[in-house]
């Protein structure tokens, strides 16, 4: 490889390691993790608890409890969107 190439792929690599750590080391060391874009442990986590809170509040009849878990659900969709601008 030409001192170009090697410049090439030196920037990606730290591009990639400055945008997400725990994907490059992981590739370091021979064992790939998911990227970010598809680590959604959280993201089903938030759905769960509103899933509950809706059901909670359908059974005893608060309605206060129901519209908080409708809203928990609108806010973790949210979660699942790959393409979400991402923090600075």
């Amino acid at each position: 490889m030409t001192d170009s190439d090697d410049e090439r792929i030196a920037d990606i690599e730290a591009l990639l390691w400055h945008d997400d750590p725990r994907f490059a080391r992981g590739l370091g060391k021979g064992r790939p993790r998911r990227p970010r874009e598809y680590r959604r442990g959280r993201a089903w986590l938030a759905m769960a608890l509103a899933l509950a809170a809706v059901v909670t509040g359908a059974l005893v009849p608060h309605g206060l409890v129901l519209a908080a878990g409708l809203i928990m659900a609108a806010l973790a969709v949210n979660l699942f969107d790959t393409t979400r601008r991402r923090r600075p």
